[in-house]
């Protein structure tokens, strides 16, 4: 079976070399009268990307503001901080140099300023958004995949809620990508963000649409290239080829593309928000550390799926006749693909310690809403589904 889609993709890329250099004139292309740059912490300041970006502007003759401070798993906080600079100083646009936390937290901003109420309602299900300013993407962290996306991820400070979105009113008009910005990012980083980009691509490629054949070869030769290239730039930082691998495959993984004719699961990422949320850690670790339980939950049901992954993408000799083994074996394989990269296989070892059961319990009550939501498509889990998954991954 195939699921009919609707595959919108409106970001424009310019991707390579020196790429910064056309800033300005694609901002100025946008119509822009006034800029918030926002940006992390101190990495785009020291590289020099910063003052690139703003002497592109001032090129273009445009103006600007700036916020910085964005962390990992951006905050509601930091939102509120910026749509009230955007209104005071009449921002019409949002420049984001960064990574996916720091796009996620324009688009929010870009939310916020036209709204009448309080930007949190969007992610609390009390509105759904109607306007956003529009927004610009330098890139040099791939992983989200959040410049070519239409999601925005959030986490409330008050309760540690982390919650996402999704509406094309905040994709991206256009994303600068040069994988030189990527040389100098840390292992851990390189790792973490290479398992979202590939979870971003097997949430939609375990679905119970099993007839696209196209879209699978896409995620699959997207999976494998990932895999392949993220071994080579933990030993080799600055191989550009396998870094502009990397970049691009984050932006294809998540701008719906290998979702054509499937359907999303992304209930690994909802089960992770929880963990990432209460416990601050990296996403994508947090991601290699749920993902092999729910694995091992769902793949009796789906067996034929979880073959194909194992064969197709981790290079696993199919056995016709055991095919619960094989598909135990590929679900082995990229255990420990992930050790090669540094990356945990659960929650002990993201963690460092044993996770409580009550910890467990407040990541359950938080994942299902007091019991009220279930997650997954593939495999719908409820709250107990939810629980035995956590239980696994401990």
């Amino acid at each position: 079976m195939i699921k009919d889609f609707n595959f919108y993709a409106p970001t424009r890329v310019v991707f390579g070399r020196e790429s910064e250099k056309k800033i300005g004139e694609l901002v100025a292309s946008c119509g822009a009268k006034k800029v918030l740059i926002h940006y992390g912490g101190g990495s785009a300041q020291r590289s020099g990307l910063l003052d690139v970006v703003r002497e592109q502007l001032r090129a273009a003759g445009i103006a600007f503001c700036e916020l910085g401070g964005v962390v990992p798993n951006p905050l509601l906080s930091k939102v509120r901080e910026g749509i009230e600079l955007c209104r005071r100083e009449g921002v019409d646009f949002i420049l984001a140099v960064g990574g996916g936390s720091v796009i996620d937290s324009s688009k929010a901003i870009g939310y916020g300023v036209p709204y009448d109420g309080d930007v949190w309602d969007f992610w609390a299900g009390k509105a759904v958004p109607k306007q956003c300013l529009p927004i610009g993407v330098v890139l040099t962290i791939p992983a989200a995949g959040s410049e070519m996306s239409s999601s925005c991820v959030i986490t409330a400070d008050e309760g540690l809620l982390k919650r996402g979105i999704n509406s094309d009113l905040c994709r991206c008009r256009f994303a600068v990508m040069n994988p030189e910005r990527t040389f100098t990012l840390p292992p851990y980083q390189t790792a973490a963000g290479a398992t979202d980009i590939m979870m971003h691509t097997m949430e939609r490629y375990f679905s119970k649409y099993e007839d696209m054949t196209l879209t699978d070869s896409i995620s699959e030769a997207l999976l494998r290239t990932v895999k392949e290239s993220a071994l080579v730039v933990m030993r080799q930082p600055e191989d550009y080829r396998h870094r502009a691998q990397i970049m691009w495959a984050g932006s294809l993984a998540h701008n719906d593309l290998t979702e054509c004719g499937t359907e999303k699961d992304f209930a690994t990422h909802r089960l992770e928000h929880e963990l990432s949320a209460l416990f601050g850690v990296t996403h994508g670790a947090g991601l290699a550390a749920i993902w092999p339980s729910w694995a091992r939950y769902v793949k009796d049901k789906h067996l034929s799926r979880f073959v194909q992954f194992a064969v197709n993408v981790m290079g696993v000799p199919n056995d016709f006749s055991h095919p619960d083994e094989t598909a135990e074996c590929g679900i082995c394989a990229i255990e420990e693909f992930y050790h090669q990269i540094g990356m945990p296989t659960n929650i002990h070892e993201l963690l460092g310690r044993d996770i409580t059961d009550q910890e467990i319990d407040t990541m359950v009550d938080k994942c299902s809403r007091g019991g009220t939501i279930t997650l997954g498509a593939m495999e719908v889990l409820d709250a107990q589904a939810m629980r035995d998954i956590y239980l696994k991954a401990r």
